[in-house]
């Protein structure tokens, strides 16, 4: 019996070392860049950063969202989250990012969440932000070097809430 046992620990122990391993994928790689690009991701002597991500196609008909947890550390329970809309304009995909907060994985709070700085949009907002990193918690992290997401894609395109609008015309 111990020996069935010391396999399943064996197996469970390979298994999240592989799964921690896998490359990371492109969305997530293009939604660092623009993270990165837009300042959103504090200055770090870190050669790598670890994310988790997840797409919501499901709670805005007609949009896809993505949320992305940039952890402090890779085995921290906080870091910034972010919401991210995504769309395709002339062969480009388009990362708008339209929401940030700092977090704190707590067992006190919804869904398992604190924000330490909570994001523009009241209460829904924190709820939706909250939701999402308690479902990114349930998935891989990826650690992306920071070389690999620095670089412009010709193929992504970035866009924030923090751009400086165009003024309308005078007349």
């Amino acid at each position: 019996m111990r020996e069935i046992a010391l396999v399943l620990l064996l197996l469970a122990s390979c298994a999240t070392t592989a799964r921690s391993q896998e490359q990371p994928p492109q969305l997530l790689t293009h939604a660092a860049h623009c993270l990165a690009t837009k300042h959103f991701l504090p200055l770090s002597k870190h050669r790598e950063l670890t994310f988790g991500y997840l797409v919501d196609e499901k709670s805005y008909p007609g949009q896809k969202i993505m949320y992305v947890v940039s952890y402090v550390a890779p085995m921290r329970s906080n870091g910034l989250v972010f919401a991210i809309v995504l769309t395709e304009q002339d062969d480009h995909q388009v990362f708008d990012i339209q929401n940030n907060a700092s977090f704190v994985l707590s067992k006190h709070d919804i869904h398992g969440v604190s924000f330490v700085t909570p994001p523009l949009g009241g209460d829904w907002t924190q709820e939706r932000l909250a939701s999402a990193v308690e479902r990114i918690e349930k998935q891989p992290r990826f650690t992306i070097k920071v070389r690999d997401f620095v670089v412009a894609d010709a193929s992504t395109s970035c866009e924030s809430y923090t751009d400086p609008q165009p003024k309308p015309n005078a007349k």
